[in-house]
Order: C-alpha cells, then structure tokens, then sequence
C-alpha cells in the first residue's frame, strides 16, 4: 500500500467523521432551538393524548431555559426569549421534584389565578367552567377491563375547547379540593384523565410548575401505535399504528 493510498484512506475517514460530527450538531441545535420528539408514556392526557402517541413539542414556543438543552447544564437560570403559556396549551415540563422527569399536562391555571375542584368540576377564580357531556368514552379501569366512561367538552373562558374524562365520576380523589392561588412565575396543570392523572393538584408530587421548568409545547402527533404493540416488531405495525391520529394537531 503506497503513502497516498494511506492519505486518501485517512483522509475518506476523517470526511466520514466531520460528517457524523456535523449531522450530531445539527440534530442537538434542532432538539435545542426547534423541536423535540415526545412519547406518551401513561394515560394521564386520555382522551386527547394516547399512550403510544408520539409527537413534536416546539422548544421556541416559551423561550428558552436549562432545561431546552439536554441534560439541562446550569449554564443560566431563568427563561430567554421567554413568553407565557396560554390558558389550554398542552406543556412538556421537568418535574419540580427532581428537575429531570419529563411530565407532560394541560395548563389550566396562570400566575395569581385560584383554581379549585369541586365535585369534578374545575373553577377559575371562583367560577365553574363551562362542561357539557357528550357521548361516553371507552378506557380501561385499574384492572385493564374496558369501561365506558362520562367524557366532557370543557370551554375555557377564553373560548378554548378540550375533552376530559371523569373515570370514578365525580367522586374520585382529586374531585374535590382546596382552593390553590397560583405563584407569580408559576402554573398549576392538570390531565384531561382527572381521575387517573398526578399532576399540580398533588402538591406533594408535582405542585405548581415554576415558568423555568416549561420544555416546550406539544404541537402535532407524528406517529400512533397501539400500547400493546412493539416498535421493534415493524412487521406488526400495519395491524396496531393509529393511522387515523398522524399529523394530528394538538389542542
């Protein structure tokens, strides 16, 4: 082997690296700056989000904290850029517990706001939303058997409209509580499945999440798979992916 058959070997090898370097930078700028992928990991958003949904949540929508780098580095505190969450908006935060568990919920209460429950139904600022019942919705219990559960459109008063589920009804847990104020700087959030979600009501859990926390808004589904199937049997994909709920905006 000559020395410039060596020099262009080292030389094809050194292009393939900077090309393995440059698409990594381009793919942690893009998960920063832009877009992270997602995975619905528990039935907590049911029915507007299923386990096995994978979707986009828009890193720019809030701004920018530690928490939009990966392994959030405490490179500086606070949000950049920052802007905040609408009323109804489906948010990725970090746990404030830990400051590293991905948990993802619907805002339902802003800064100064007293959000209370009281028998299923939510209050903002001393007035029950706006509920209407609609057709039951299909789930299962603790126990995997399927039910028929009550499903409610729920209006916002700002207009914006969501579903929720009540699966012990009115009476579950979470179906009556105090009346929380909400910190300046802070959000309280809540599951659409309010009988099967941990969320701000749980103030030794998850409480109100601190603006910092916010990783960014859930925006479109781009992949569906049942639960019960595997990603690494894509044989099996035709039977179990929800083509229905692919490029499914999210509201």
């Amino acid at each position: 082997m000559t020395g410039e058959t060596v020099k262009k070997e080292e030389s094809g090898i050194w292009e393939t690296v900077k090309v393995i370097l440059q698409a990594l930078l381009i793919a942690v700028v893009v998960r920063t700056v832009l877009f992270q992928p997602f995975n619905i990991p528990s039935g907590s958003l049911i029915p507007t989000l299923l386990i096995g949904d994978y979707l986009f949540v828009s890193k720019y929508a809030y701004g920018y904290s530690k928490h939009s780098i990966p392994f959030s580095p405490p490179v500086f505190s606070g949000r950049i850029f920052g802007s905040q969450p609408k009323r109804g908006d489906i948010v990725v935060f970090k746990l404030p517990k830990d400051n590293s568990t991905d948990y993802i919920k619907r805002v339902v209460g802003l800064p100064g706001d007293k959000i209370q429950v009281i028998g299923g139904v939510l209050q903002i600022n001393g007035k029950p939303i706006q509920r209407e019942r609609v057709e039951d919705y299909k789930t299962t219990d603790l126990y995997g058997r399927t039910i028929a559960v009550p499903q409610y459109k729920e209006t916002f008063p700002e207009g914006t409209t969501h579903y929720v589920i009540e699966r012990d009804g009115d009476r579950g847990y979470w179906d009556n509580t105090e009346v929380y104020t909400v910190k300046p700087g802070y959000y309280f959030m809540m599951g659409d499945n309010r009988d099967n979600s941990t969320d701000s009501r749980d103030e030794a859990n998850v409480g109100q999440v601190p603006a910092e926390n916010l990783v960014g808004r859930a925006e479109i589904i781009f992949f569906s798979i049942d639960e019960d199937a595997s990603l690494w049997r894509p044989w099996e994909w035709p039977s179990h992916i929800r083509w229905n709920r692919i490029f499914e905006r999210i509201h």
